[in-house]
């Protein structure tokens, strides 16, 4: 069993790492790629609409995960992935590009869920702990190595490499997880929550729309057709409350709200996760535009982030053993404010060094927050239930990337659409700012975590 576990393990640091290369590669090469491409106003939405397809996915491939088992599921989404991830390397304009993001995004939903799924499932709370540092490890290379390999395709060959790259990654990971997981399933008779699923599906793709065109200010929320899509938004997700609380296997078990823990863990992820996609989207804008420094320069100017994770969830995870989740959580949320307050003093006259520094401090925080959350949930919850809890806690969090998207988006275009000299550096340095609002909300919220408690581990 050990050598088995091992080398499914293995397998899932490989998924990964697919994951976390597709985060530092992309986010490294967006500049060049809307310069390449034309109508830079677009650039949120190389990002957005990846997020979208994603978090629309991931709880649906969460449950899909309980009812299916993780392997299947698994597979499907990650082929799915790197099918998108194919395309977008052959796209020759960004309209292309956009439609191919969303293949991924559909893929994608399933990839990291389904790991730390996977991962609650072969591993006991205490290995748990532990286990986390080692996949964080992943981030830590893939910080290393895709900004550098990023960069280096972005300056002297192609960006449509950086897409290309996930290939081999993705079919090396579904080949040993193919191999190695043999996971048991219950046979019973399944009910797929088939309405559910489209109405949660229709509801947030309208919500999230509504969020990322406001964000590039292209239409506002109180416009007539806008509130008509709102107000379409809203009744179809009362509809799927409603069939929610009605058939045998719920896309998304409403009892999963009765825990204090699992709605202010969700909370922490969301707004934290604002913050995340900030530091991913328009901290390379800064070094390359502001500073005037290449996308291999802006890759190394990254490495603190996973850097900094990969440390802090290591340690994390070991004093979570000794101190309980929300110690480590707390201890990640001061961190962000301090990284926020240091942000949020930039200005194009800074020394190029701070920008490092203060993304090393947001990996250290990201990297406590993230793992204690993750590892409090799982922990918290059966087996049957394991999978679509970690889907919907990772769903808030790519909620909290799209939404944050748009926030940001307004943050940013309220000076860049005024034009004049500075412009950009202006709606960076005021996107700074949000962000250390955004900390302190993701602090406040962090202290309303409920004490912990012994919680069932249910089947492993």
């Amino acid at each position: 069993m050990k050598d088995s576990r091992r080398k499914v393990l293995i397998a899932l640091l490989v998924s990964t790492f697919l994951t976390a290369i597709e985060s530092t590669v992309v986010s490294t090469a967006m500049p060049k790629i809307v310069r390449d491409l034309g109508e830079s106003q677009y650039l949120s939405w190389i990002f957005s609409i990846y997020l979208l397809t994603m978090a629309v996915t991931t709880p649906i491939y969460g449950k899909l995960a309980d009812l299916f088992g993780r392997k299947r599921v698994f597979m499907v989404g990650t082929g799915i992935f790197l099918v998108g991830s194919l395309l977008c390397g052959l796209s020759g304009s960004m309209f292309q590009l956009m439609i191919f993001r969303a293949v991924q995004g559909l893929g994608a939903g399933a990839v990291q869920p389904i790991t730390m799924t996977i991962l609650g499932d072969i591993f006991n709370q205490q290995e748990r702990a532990k286990v986390m540092g080692l996949v964080s490890s992943m981030w830590g290379m893939a910080g290393i190595v895709g900004p550098l390999v990023g960069g280096f395709f972005v300056d002297y060959v192609s960006w449509h490499w950086i897409f290309y790259m996930n290939i081999p990654i993705g079919l090396a990971s579904i080949l040993l997880l193919a191999k190695f997981f043999n996971e048991k399933i219950v046979p019973k008779k399944i009910n797929v929550d088939y309405v559910g699923a489209c109405l949660f599906t229709i509801s947030v793709s309208l919500f999230l729309y509504l969020l990322l065109a406001g964000g590039e200010g292209k239409q506002s929320v109180w416009d007539g057709n806008s509130l008509i899509l709102l107000v379409i938004s809203i009744a179809v997700f009362i509809g799927f409350l409603f069939v929610e609380r009605r058939v045998p296997e719920p896309m998304l078990p409403m009892s999963l709200y009765k825990s204090k823990l699992n709605v202010f863990s969700q909370a922490v992820g969301f707004t934290q996760s604002i913050l995340l996609i900030g530091a991913g989207a328009y901290l390379p804008l800064w070094i390359q535009d502001i500073h005037g420094h290449s996308a291999t320069y802006a890759g190394f100017a990254l490495l603190p982030e996973s850097i900094g994770w990969l440390i802090a969830a290591s340690f994390g995870g070991r004093l979570m053993l000794k101190r309980g989740y929300k110690l480590v959580s707390l201890i990640g949320a001061v961190l962000l404010i301090i990284a926020g307050i240091w942000l949020a003093t930039v200005t194009p006259e800074t020394p190029e060094w701070v920008i490092p520094a203060v993304i090393f401090i947001m990996g250290l925080g990201f990297g406590a927050s993230f793992t204690a959350m993750t590892i409090a949930v799982q922990s918290s919850v059966s087996w049957q239930e394991r999978g679509v809890a970690t889907g919907t806690l990772q769903f808030m969090r790519t909620m909290g990337q799209t939404v944050g998207v748009a926030i940001l988006g307004v943050a940013l275009n309220a000076f860049v659409s005024k034009g004049g000299e500075g412009a950009l550096a202006n709606g960076l340095m005021n996107v700074f700012m949000w962000m250390l609002i955004i900390s302190v909300l993701g602090f406040a919220l962090s202290l309303l975590l409920p004490k912990p408690a012994k919680q069932p581990e249910g089947a492993n």
